[in-house]
């Protein structure tokens, strides 16, 4: 692209983002508890961008030179003061959150709050349950610091002896092992009945600091600072052909634990000779990011900050509406009579579930081809797979071993799968499988025919009930002849496959993506209706952009719905003016990636797993199918324009990245409520 057209660097985008999710947090409208969930989301969102995006630009800095090095160097500066910014916004929010929860009758104290009955069950909620699972070590100049967790909270302890020596100590606060927050009995008092009171297990240590080193020191005084680390998520995977994939990714996860730290953030109230000592030991360099910060840290923890008071101090769950498809037959027979399009979590993600566990038992069933990037814990889906294998069914499970964060969680799936006789296929060298992809060829009438899934969304029951996606299923033979050919492309990777109907990354998404943004265009030249519409999760890659504000330039309407990162600047004079752009951040998290070309009236309908990303263009293995269904074109349809009238959850995306609110309509419109209600009608 050229270099002289206007971009946002995408990680000052996703930080913009970010502040989206905490203006949420900050909105009295949002049920409390949501509120304090919100904060927790944050958090753990502003964990893995320091893990991943923060260390990328770290890497860059470091291994530059000239302009370039000193560009990332002024971008490491800029995330800096634009993260310190959102900090103290947090601070301010959460504030707010527990004033408003206090109205509530729920609290959150600390160990200088408890009342004399409180302290005791605290006392004993200690010595029964924490003390025996903490393990503290002393920081001392002879002695190696042990590898940190990336991501837990520890305390660095300074204990004053009673010969007024000083020694340093640190221990980890053990929220991996239990609920961060303790519930503890309510204040006495007639304006205390109904009310819930909670400490954190930072706070119950606190109250018990001295108890910790019991036995080993004569302590005088004991204060504890809080502090954490965050590491560099990358995977470094040789190119030894020896290694399998599996043992490469083992291996890498066990060096991700001692991974370079990218974020230091400590109590800022911590002493100089405490905190000198830490940074010695963790040896935080020039481009680590030194976050001196209050006294709790992980906020992440409130993700799962527990269910209490009435109802309405959270969302309450939209009722189920009932997708339109075929009933009084078997699933097979319903998509042969029509192509059924899903939305969850307003649909039910349990017609996926159903449709494999009847393809496991069905005897007309031969196989049955599926791509796992992320699958829940408990999972039906793998349990479908492994009773059609019990079954006689051929089964062939494409694990993603790279899929961030859930790597170790994927290699015990596969494991699993290997030992039930799945056939696992470990995807692509150098290519992520991000496709959300399903094959089932059955045996009618001496025919093998295709009934095919393609989705924007995993395979996963949990998130489906958190996350808008879309799928669908089709009896498309010509769909399922090219989705035959994607599955014998991951399992002999060095075939080049054709498709008549799919967009496959890395082979034609890109090239067939262009081609109809210059469709578009060329439409607008010539005086035509020329419009696109695209909503998805990121846009930031180079060449589609600078394709868009060609289009723009041309007069082709552009309407952007870009949940998180938009490296794109809409509304810019000469540039981009016909482009606009929104962002929703609401109770669900938007996940679908549309792609809408208008197509001289004949509008062309796409899913796909794939963000306009280069990383999803042109390293991973992404499908982008078109949806022929008129039903489901209006399914679609109706999402857009829905979310595009939306003026309360809706931001708008500018060169500022202000985050105001859309004000479009007089009157007000939810888009996610409102979607419930015209879904029924449909």
């Amino acid at each position: 692209m050229s270099s002289n057209l206007p971009t946002i660097a995408k990680e000052l985008s996703w930080l913009s983002f970010n502040e989206r999710v905490l203006q949420e947090a900050a909105d009295a409208s949002v049920p409390e508890i949501q509120r304090l969930r919100y904060l927790g989301i944050y958090s753990n969102n502003m964990d893995e961008f320091f893990r991943v995006r923060v260390a990328d630009v770290r890497r860059l800095a470091t291994y530059s030179k000239g302009e370039a090095k000193q560009q990332f160097n002024e971008l490491l500066e800029e995330i800096q003061q634009k993260v310190e910014h959102l900090h103290d916004e947090f601070e301010n929010v959460y504030l707010a959150v527990l004033r408003s929860l206090a109205k509530r009758k729920i609290y959150l104290i600390d160990e200088k709050q408890l009342d004399a009955s409180q302290a005791a069950y605290v006392d004993s909620y200690f010595k029964n349950k924490l003390f025996p699972v903490l393990s503290p070590f002393l920081l001392e100049d002879q002695l190696s610091l042990p590898p940190l967790d990336d991501g837990q909270i520890y305390f660095a302890i300074k204990l004053v002896l009673d010969d007024d020596t000083s020694r340093y100590g640190i221990v980890q606060i053990p929220t991996d092992r239990m609920n961060r927050f303790v519930e503890i009995p309510q204040r006495q008092g007639k304006n205390q009945k109904g009310s819930h009171v909670f400490i954190v297990q930072d706070n119950i240590i606190r109250h018990c600091l001295s108890d910790v080193f019991m036995g080993i020191f004569p302590v005088k005084k004991a204060e504890a600072f809080t502090f954490k680390i965050t590491r560099d998520a990358e995977l470094e995977l040789d190119d030894g052909i020896s290694q399998s994939l599996l043992d490469k990714v083992t291996k890498s996860l066990q060096k991700r634990k001692k991974a370079d730290a990218v974020r230091f953030v400590y109590d800022e109230t911590m002493p100089d000779d405490l905190l000198d000592a830490l940074k010695r030991k963790l040896g935080v360099g020039h481009y680590d990011s030194l976050m001196p910060s209050g006294r709790y840290h992980n906020s992440k923890d409130f993700m799962d900050f527990p269910s209490v008071g009435p109802q309405y101090l959270q969302y309450r769950p939209l009722p189920r509406v009932e997708a339109k498809y075929k009933r009084d037959c078997s699933i097979f027979c319903a998509i042969r009579d029509k192509d059924i399009a899903i939305y969850y979590p307003y649909h039910s993600f349990s017609l996926i579930v159903n449709f494999l566990k009847t393809a496991a038992v069905d005897p007309k069933v031969q196989s049955i081809s599926i791509c796992l990037y992320r699958v829940a814990k408990q999972s039906q889906i793998v349990d479908a797979l492994i009773n059609a294998v019990r079954n006689g069914k051929t089964v062939t499970a494409v694990v993603e071993l790279q899929a961030r964060f859930d790597e170790q969680n994927n290699i015990e799936w596969a494991q699993r799968l290997t030992e039930a006789g799945v056939q696992v296929i470990f995807g692509v060298p150098g290519l992520k499988v991000h496709a959300k992809a399903i094959l089932v060829t059955r045996l009618e009438k001496n025919t093998l025919r295709y009934y095919t899934h393609v989705g924007t969304g995993n395979f996963n029951e949990k998130t489906a009930n958190l996350y808008t996606d879309i799928s669908l299923l089709t009896y498309n033979q010509e769909i399922g002849k090219d989705m035959e050919n994607l599955f014998r492309f991951l399992g002999r990777n060095y075939l080049r496959m054709e498709y008549q109907h799919l967009c496959v990354s890395p082979h034609s998404n890109r090239s067939n993506l262009v081609s109809m943004i210059e469709q578009e265009t060329r439409n607008a030249k010539k005086g035509k209706r020329a419009e696109i519409i695209f909503k998805c999760n990121n846009l930031v890659d180079n060449e589609v952009i600078e394709k868009l504000y060609e289009a723009s330039q041309a007069g082709v309407k552009v309407r952007l719905i870009i949940r998180g990162m938009c490296g794109l600047i809409p509304g810019l004079k000469m540039v981009s003016e016909n482009i606009e752009g929104i962002s929703i951040v609401d109770r669900y998290l938007e996940h679908p990636r549309i792609y809408i070309f208008h197509n001289n009236g004949e509008p062309r309908y796409f899913i796909s797993s794939a963000d306009l990303m280069t990383r999803n263009l042109d390293y991973r293995v992404e499908i982008s199918c078109p949806v022929y269904d008129k039903d489901a074109q209006k399914l679609i349809r109706t999402i857009i324009e829905t979310q595009w009238k939306d003026n309360v959850k809706a931001r708008v995306l500018n060169a500022g990245m202000t985050n105001e609110r859309s004000k479009r309509g007089k009157r007000k419109l939810r888009s996610q409520e409102v979607l419930h209600d015209k879904l029924e009608k449909l």
